[in-house]
């Protein structure tokens, strides 16, 4: 690992172990602690992973470790192929641009279906959430902004009231979740984005399924290019402020 992985490894909270207060099996809870890592940059893309370390770090034996590593790759999070180092998975401008257009289309087909059967409650928790990242823009507060967009992004997929649509986002959202971030520190299309939250809720309170639709799958292409933007931009960068773009 590089200096900066052994300092955000060892940063992250030992899981608890199996208990009458937490029933998760262990090897969910390191896979849960690494995928908040490597969602968040903290373990960069392409960062090779010292197994053996990772474990002491987190007081967990190899075997949780390796069964947490499997739960990771099938979620393409990392590379584990046999006989080679262990690496995080490479984020590049192709790969993120396929999955915008396959997102942009999952997410609008939700708004759409969410604007048909959204409960009174559901909208009024979208209000809230955003107007909380409104508050978070002012205050310039990346981390809960980003926490707050992930989970008004969760609501609308889970207001459209499909678990085959809900099943199939969610193994995409946490690719689309990891290279968000990547726009959210940038910060640079956030007020852009955040008017185009606004043409989704308006097309909500209306109950307007194709306006719903329409302004959430502009929204995800728009998210996608910057990202693409911001990754190629990465690529060209000197290795030092590319190293920056990488560890935000």
């Amino acid at each position: 690992m590089t200096p900066h992985s052994d300092t955000a490894a060892a940063a992250v909270t030992k899981p608890r172990r199996s208990s009458s207060v937490s029933r998760t099996p262990l090897h969910e809870q390191v896979a849960d602690l690494l995928r908040s890592q490597i969602v968040t940059g903290r373990l960069a893309p392409g960062e090779k992973l010292q197994i053996t370390l990772l474990a002491r770090q987190l007081d967990v034996s190899l075997t949780p470790m390796r069964e947490a590593l499997k739960i990771l790759a099938e979620e393409q999070l990392i590379e584990l192929t046999p006989n080679r180092p262990t690496r995080v998975a490479p984020v590049t401008v192709a790969d993120t641009r396929a999955l915008f257009e396959v997102m942009a289309g999952i997410e609008s087909q939700a708004a759409e279906l969410a604007a048909q059967r959204m409960a009174p409650a559901d909208l009024a928790r979208l209000e809230a959430l955003h107007a909380e990242m409104l508050q978070c823009f002012r205050q310039r507060d990346n981390e809960a902004y980003f926490a707050l967009n992930s989970q008004l992004h969760d609501l609308i997929a889970d207001s459209a009231g499909n678990p085959i649509l809900s099943h199939v986002r969610a193994k995409l959202s946490l690719l689309a979740r990891r290279v968000r971030f990547v726009a959210v520190n940038d910060g640079s299309r956030r007020e852009a984005a955040l008017q185009e939250h606004e043409l989704v809720m308006a097309a909500f309170r209306a109950g307007d399924p194709d306006a719903a639709r329409r302004a959430w799958r502009i929204h995800l292409l728009n998210s996608g290019d910057e990202v693409c933007r911001i990754l190629a931009a990465a690529d060209q960068s000197p290795p030092d402020q590319k190293d920056r773009i990488r560890h935000a």
